[in-house]
């Protein structure tokens, strides 16, 4: 049994932060763990509240695992504090983990800030040096690495500063992109680019999907895929979440984490 734990937030609405990784797990046959990092207050309009778990709190859900159950591969997404990031990054050296996957979770859908800005240098410093791979943005990625993205030129200079920081492989995603028929998310492995097309979906029921995108990848890993390999499984997960995305509630509403196995079914 191969077993995946997400270091993350809680999201009351089901769509995103620990509730998406766990479904995703689920979905990619992976035992999924948890341990939670903030309580947050959310639905499809956005985040109403957020109430940050304490350091201790935090490192005894880590330590319950790791003494116990073990861990093949682990996600981090909302961190929230610099106190955590510092916890979490000084567990994953003890643990001797090293199938890390970083969602650089920052601002949510509806435009909350879900990092303090101190957090930024904290998860440059501290957690990106641990990481096997790491999957930005296009905003999350100007704000960690201090330049605007606007070309193709651009995602892969950004990229080369990633590797910089001490991280192996990145992913920077395409949804952010201008082109109004595809997106293109880079991938970079310190040597080779690889640019990984998909059609643009116009829909707004987008909510969740860098977490379900990172813990994908962290399934494949966690199932001992190569880096590569799981990422364009999680492209392909995350594609066919979001072509038959469920409209719930009034804003973004989730993507369906359940149609990639329901296709690959019916391919079988």
């Amino acid at each position: 049994m191969r077993k995946a734990l997400t270091i993350a937030g809680s999201d009351s609405g089901g769509g995103a932060g620990i509730q998406a990784d766990l479904k995703t797990f689920q979905e990619l046959e992976v035992y999924g763990m948890s341990a939670i990092t903030a309580i947050t207050a959310q639905n499809t309009l956005g985040v109403q509240a957020v109430y940050p778990l304490s350091v201790e709190a935090v490192v005894e859900q880590i330590r319950s695992i790791a003494d116990d159950i073990g861990v093949d591969a682990l996600k981090t997404g909302m961190l929230f504090n610099a106190d955590i990031i510092q916890a979490v990054s000084e567990q994953i050296i003890l643990n001797n983990w090293k199938n890390i996957v970083i969602d650089p979770v920052m601002i949510a859908k509806g435009g909350a800030s879900l990092l303090q800005q101190e957090a930024v240098s904290a998860l440059k410093k501290k957690l990106i040096p641990l990481s096997l791979i790491i999957t930005p943005n296009i905003p999350e990625a100007e704000v960690i690495i201090d330049m605007e993205i606007k070309s193709i030129k651009d995602k892969e200079e950004a990229a080369k500063r990633f590797i910089e920081l001490g991280v192996k492989n990145v992913v920077i995603k395409g949804g952010h992109d201008t082109d109004p028929l595809e997106t293109m998310d880079l991938f970079y492995d310190g040597y080779e680019f690889a640019y990984l097309k998909s059609k643009r979906i116009n829909t707004e029921n987008t909510h969740g999907t860098g977490c379900t995108f990172s813990a994908a990848i962290t399934a494949e890993l966690a199932k001992g895929k190569k880096v590569y390999d799981a990422v364009v499984t999680a492209k392909d997960f995350i594609q066919a979440a979001i072509e038959e995305n469920i409209p719930l509630g009034n804003g973004h509403g989730p993507t369906n984490h359940w149609a990639y196995k329901k296709r690959s079914s019916l391919i079988k």
